[in-house]
């Protein structure tokens, strides 16, 4: 439309992660049966504290203000793989699951002793550990709270109620999705506006739709800028950084793009006991790819077949003007 060129982009793309390493949590009650969860990853960004709080509190029957996130401390935790490779979710809340299931198996044999009942007869459920075939029952937090009672417990039960868990699979995970870009090039100035983004992932169990969908908000935002603006340019003659601040780097910016449709597809993964596959490079792995393919089709029309990133205004015009000359 207007004497612009108009073009869509697809891209299909399944990613590996959490390949490398494992990840150790430590699910600790004090002594007013509030959680802490040790954690040897680091968020910067991607919401790893609330994505605890949901699971631990998922898995062990309790309100979430009443569990706590300590993480990146190795004097609390001497083990922590880092943050990287997509891998918090699958490893982390894995482990999380796996010191859960530790606690509520050592909270069984306090709650046997408090209910004066055989501990094969203890079930356990949204909190509550109970007699099975009665309604005899005592909440985990009031058991972790007797846990730290020693002149009230058996000889053969520890004082306190925490466990630690390491997760790791050995066996890498692949998230996949595909992503359509619809853009739009002003062929006087050589300017790409996106005008339409659509994706769809499948990420495996999601654990916090807000902090997914902002992972691939931010994912995104990042192909924008690698693909359209993005790139460190130095002086062909003194080999000076030209790029070298904010104010000479082609940063993206929320004008450069569109709202995004995002839709979610998940296949949770047998690999993990939460199932998830990782989702915090989706965004950007398919991204590039689809609005680099909707700048290309967009110009096909003048027999352009490549422009490489990042396809800044100045070169899509040259590409143009190049183009025109041969026809």
């Amino acid at each position: 439309s207007r004497g612009k060129y108009r073009g869509l982009g697809i891209a299909n793309f399944i990613e590996q992660t959490a390949q490398l390493d494992g990840e150790t949590i430590t699910i600790q009650f004090d002594t007013t049966g509030t959680v802490t969860v040790l954690a040897g990853s680091i968020s910067h960004g991607q919401g790893h504290d609330a994505m605890y709080k949901i699971v631990v509190s998922d898995i062990l029957g309790i309100d979430s203000d009443d569990i706590r996130v300590a993480s990146g401390d190795t004097d609390l935790l001497p083990y922590g793989g880092g943050t990287y490779a997509s891998r918090t979710a699958i490893l982390g809340s894995s482990a999380a699951k796996g010191a859960g299931d530790k606690i509520i198996e050592k909270g069984k044999k306090l709650a046997a002793h408090m209910l004066e009942a055989a501990e094969d007869d203890i079930e356990f459920d949204n909190g509550n550990f109970r007699v099975a075939g009665t309604d005899r029952e005592i909440a985990l937090q009031e058991v972790a709270k007797a846990a730290y009672k020693p002149h009230s417990l058996p000889p053969d039960i520890e004082v306190g109620l925490f466990a630690t868990d390491t997760f790791a699979p050995g066996t890498p995970c692949f998230p996949n999705g595909c992503h359509v870009v619809e853009v739009e090039i002003d062929p006087d100035t050589g300017f790409t506006e996106i005008l339409r983004y659509s994706v769809v992932d499948d990420v495996g169990t999601v654990i916090n739709k807000l902090t997914l969908e902002g992972q691939i908000h931010g994912g995104i935002g990042q192909a924008v800028g690698q693909a359209l603006s993005e790139q460190i340019v130095y002086d062909e003659e003194s080999g000076q950084l030209i790029t070298g601040s904010f104010l000479d780097y082609g940063m993206p910016r929320a004008a450069d793009s569109c709202s995004y449709d995002l839709g979610n597809n998940p296949v949770p993964t047998k690999l993990n006991p939460i199932g998830a596959k990782g989702a915090g490079e989706a965004g950007n792995v398919g991204g590039l790819g689809a609005i680099m393919n909707a700048i290309v089709d967009a110009l096909s029309p003048l027999g352009i077949t490549n422009i490489d990133m990042p396809a800044t205004p100045t070169k899509v015009w040259h590409a143009i003007q190049e183009a025109k000359g041969k026809n």
